[in-house]
């Protein structure tokens, strides 16, 4: 339930940006032919943010399955 909120929360916040970012240029030029500008920036911003997301979800599991994450016996057996 947890992962389907946060892709929830995140389409809706990219949703929301692209949203903007329509409407703000749309006054400037003709609408629709602005937002072919603003796309290779949506689709890097995304691209980068899930290059870190896949980065930093490699890094949990790497510590956690090679032993990085267990409990220190404190007695040391």
């Amino acid at each position: 339930m947890i992962v389907l909120g946060l892709t929830f929360l995140a389409l809706a916040g990219f949703s929301l940006v692209a949203g903007w970012a329509f409407f703000s240029n749309s006054g400037v030029s003709d609408g629709l032919r602005t937002l072919g500008v603003i796309w290779p920036y949506l689709a890097g911003g995304g691209a980068v943010t899930a290059a870190f997301a896949a980065l930093f979800m490699w890094l949990a599991f790497y510590s956690a399955n090679h032993g990085y994450d267990d409990p220190i016996d404190p007695d040391g057996r």
